[in-house]
C-alpha cells in the first residue's frame, strides 16, 4: 500500500514543472503526512494486537519520519537525474536498473532518519540513551539489506509492469476468462480470512 501511494504522489508531482529534487521533497512531505497513521497503526498492532486506537499515537515520531521521507524524495529526484545523466539508459531493462539503483541510493541517503525514528519509538520504560541504542554494524546491515530489497523490488516492479498491463488489458477484453480467474481468487481470499 505504501509505495504505490508514494509513486502516485511522485507521478502527480512530475507534472508540476518543479525540479525533480523539489518535487521529491514535496512528495515526501505529502506521503508521510498521508501514510504515517497507517504505518503507526500497523506498528502498534504488531507490538500489541489488543491495542486500541489512540489518535495521538497515529502521528507518533512524525518529525523523524517526515524528515526521512522528505530526504528520500529529495534524494530520489537528485540522484535519479544524476544517474540518468551518468548512464543515459536507452533500453527498457537499463532504465529499470537505473531506477532500482536510484531507489537503493535514496534509501541509503535517507537512512539516518530511520535510526532517529527507531530511537524515538522506544518504549519509555526501556528507553536507551543514543550511545547504547545506536550500533553502527546493525545500522549498516539493516540499511544495506533494506535498501537493496527496496531497489530490487521496485526495479522488478518496473520490469513486470508492461506484462501486467498487457495481461489486464487482455482480461478486460475477455470477461468470461477474467471472471473465471477473479471469482476463485475472491473466494480463496474470503476463505483464508474466515479461517484465521
Amino acid at each position: 500500500l505504501k509505495f504505490p501511494v508514494f509513486e502516485v504522489i511522485n507521478r502527480a508531482m512530475a507534472f508540476s514543472g518543479l525540479s525533480p529534487s523539489i518535487s521529491g521533497t514535496i512528495s515526501g512531505f505529502f506521503f508521510c503526512t498521508i501514510m504515517l497513521p497507517v504505518t503507526n497503526y500497523r506498528f502498534q498492532k504488531s507490538m500489541n494486537p489488543d491495542w486500541e486506537i489512540q489518535p495521538s499515537l497515529l502521528y507518533q515520531a512524525y518529525v523523524p519520519t517526515v524528515a526521512r521521507d522528505i530526504i528520500y524524495g529529495w534524494a530520489r529526484g537528485l540522484v535519479g537525474t544524476f544517474f540518468q545523466d551518468l548512464f543515459a539508459p536507452e533500453e527498457f531493462t537499463h532504465k529499470a536498473a537505473v531506477f532500482g539503483l536510484t531507489i537503493w541510493a535514496s534509501c541509503i541517503i535517507s537512512s539516518p532518519c530511520n535510526e532517529w525514528r527507531g530511537y524515538t519509538l522506544q518504549p519509555p520504560d526501556r528507553k536507551l540513551d543514543f550511545q547504547k541504542y545506536f550500533k553502527p554494524i546493525n545500522y549498516a546491515r539493516s540499511t544495506g539489506i533494506g535498501s537493496t530489497i527496496m531497489g530490487v523490488a521496485l526495479m522488478i516492479g518496473m520490469l513486470v509492469t508492461p506484462y501486467a498491463e498487457a495481461a489486464f488489458g487482455y482480461l478486460k477484453e475477455n470477461h468470461p476468462l477474467a471472471s473465471s480467474i477473479v471469482a476463485p481468487v475472491i473466494l480463496l481470499t474470503a476463505l483464508a480470512r474466515f479461517l484465521r
